[in-house]
């Protein structure tokens, strides 16, 4: 009888001890399914920190303060940019400080045949005259040259109510279709994607005409041919 009585001691002694094994096991698995789950936790937790910085940056980045300050001191401006700034005078250069850029608009001189220069010294002449309120940060040429009159820093009278904040390029043309040469399309190019590229800006969305603020007629050929302004929007992305 003792020796049955220590048989099932021992047998529930080992009994026992499995199912304290057992019991061992099972809390270090579910000890390291909740450190298993605590890392997936953290993981999701920078992804989505990060998919919400990311977001936010890019939501900033549609705002001027982010994407169009000005600071041109720091700016390196190409060499095939001919800077001829006018003369300041309340007709054509105010000076009037421009803070921000948020868009480039595209413009045609209206007169058939003039050059750049040309159109530079009118401009100019304006201090002298007052017959008018006219100017624009950029003036490209039937043969490409690109002339800049005004310091990207300052407004130019060029697109009514977005002069506070956009740079504007005057186009040269050969006759009253207002169609540029194919020496002004690719300097108009490349000077906008380079603004673009300089201040931030969307090709897509933040290059315009003088018509999409007023409804003006200008640029003509544009106006006229809405088709070849969805090209030249397509052209700034390659």
């Amino acid at each position: 009888m003792k020796r049955s009585s220590a048989g099932r001691e021992s047998l529930e002694e080992l009994e026992y001890q499995q199912r304290k094994l057992e019991m061992i096991k099972k809390r270090r698995k579910q000890s390291r399914i909740r450190r298993m789950k605590r890392r997936i936790f953290r993981m999701a937790a920078v992804l989505v920190l990060t998919a919400a910085v990311f977001f936010v940056v890019i939501s900033l980045s549609r705002f001027s303060f982010f994407r169009g300050h000005i600071d041109v001191a720091e700016i390196e401006m190409p060499d095939w940019i001919q800077q001829e700034y006018i003369e300041p005078n309340p007709n054509s250069r105010p000076q009037t400080p421009l803070r921000e850029v948020n868009g480039v608009v595209v413009h045609y001189v209206g007169n058939p045949g003039t050059t750049a220069q040309q159109n530079q010294s009118y401009f100019n002449s304006l201090a002298q005259t007052h017959e008018n309120y006219a100017s624009s940060h950029f003036i490209i040429g039937m043969d490409g040259e690109i002339i800049q009159c005004i310091p990207m820093d300052e407004i130019a009278y060029c697109s009514n109510e977005r002069n506070y904040d956009t740079l504007s390029i005057e186009c040269c043309h050969p006759d009253d279709t207002g169609e540029f040469t194919e020496e002004t399309y690719a300097s108009l190019i490349k000077l906008t994607q380079w603004l673009c590229e300089t201040f931030r800006l969307d090709t897509s969305q933040d290059v315009i005409r003088h018509y999409d603020v007023t409804g003006k007629e200008c640029p003509r050929y544009y106006v006229n041919h809405p088709e070849a302004w969805e090209q030249f929007i397509s052209d700034l992305s390659l």
